[in-house]
């Protein structure tokens, strides 16, 4: 209970100014406080009914967002008509998350995916960290990264995401580290790309995982036009882009566990996560929009 509020409790019984006194504050602080009490209990009423709908888009994100995302969804919201309410500010927006101990996800089990075949040819670095495209279709990363299960087993899961707008373009889910799911991977994004021509004259940029290096990827390479590039062995950050997307996967698939259950569960989240990460879960890079949103915009 704060002072101004005990003052209020008890005036009934002593002087206002006694209690001033005793309490050690001016009686002109106690009367602003008594002034400003309509627009403080306004406030916590605002507050209120913000705090459900940060709960309802908290709930919805299934967790997985934190306060500038939540913040962007609000707003996007209320700007399409769907709540009749000012733009919210993020600091708000986090102090009422942290009232309510919601968080983000922020996880580790070491797992070796990247296995150099040092009698395969290394391709040149053609990006230099540089993660950026100005159209669609010219500029891809991909990866192979361990999805740890229960009984100690490892399912893996193969991917291909556009530069330009972060979209996951293809991705295969397998229970094995052979070349097969990063064929599948990179066919399944020719096929997705078909309307922009297939693959044909952009790069693909991987690490020296001997899936990548593999005469048979190479060849699929090949066929679909593609021009390989590898970053420096030993080196995430040479392909820093697909390592953050293998973390937030597992970040927010995970939710802090350490495994998944069984391999049919873990197929099915991970499926379902990549599913809506196009075309649901806001990304920073596309200015909070979605990968497909963002390049629906920049088509317009």
């Amino acid at each position: 209970m704060s002072r101004f509020q005990f003052i209020d409790d008890t005036r009934t019984e002593f002087p206002v100014k006694r209690l001033c006194q005793v309490l050690g504050i001016n009686r002109s602080s106690y009367y602003k406080y008594q002034a400003t009490r309509p627009r403080r209990t306004a406030r916590l009423i605002e507050d209120a009914l913000l705090a459900a709908r940060v709960i309802t888009v908290f709930t919805a994100a299934g967790g997985c967002y934190g306060a500038r995302r939540v913040t962007v969804e609000l707003n996007d919201t209320a700007a399409g008509g769907g709540a009749a309410a000012a733009p919210v500010n993020r600091k708000r927006v986090a102090r009422l998350m942290a009232a309510h101990r919601l968080a983000g996800l922020t996880t580790k089990r070491c797992v070796t995916t990247t296995v150099a075949e040092k009698s395969r040819r290394v391709f040149a670095d053609l990006v230099h960290r540089d993660f950026t495209a100005e159209a669609p279709n010219q500029l891809y990363v991909g990866d192979i990264t361990y999805l740890p299960i229960a009984d100690g087993s490892n399912m893996y899961l193969a991917t291909v995401i556009d530069c330009f707008s972060r979209q996951l373009v293809g991705f295969a889910i397998a229970d094995h580290m052979r070349t097969s799911p990063v064929q599948e991977a990179i066919s399944q994004a020719a096929g997705r790309r078909g309307n922009c021509g297939g693959l044909g004259g952009a790069v693909f940029h991987s690490d020296h995982g001997s899936v990548y290096t593999s005469g048979a990827f190479q060849k699929t390479c090949r066929d679909l036009k593609i021009t390989q590039s590898m970053g420096t062995a030993g080196s995430s950050a040479d392909n820093a882009l697909a390592e953050s997307f293998n973390a937030a996967l597992k970040r927010e698939v995970l939710r802090g566990r350490r495994n998944f259950a069984t391999q049919l569960v873990c197929r099915r989240e991970v499926f379902a996560w990549c599913v809506r990460y196009n075309t649901v879960r806001r990304h920073s890079w596309c200015g909070y929009l979605t990968p497909q949103g963002f390049e629906e915009a920049r088509a317009v």
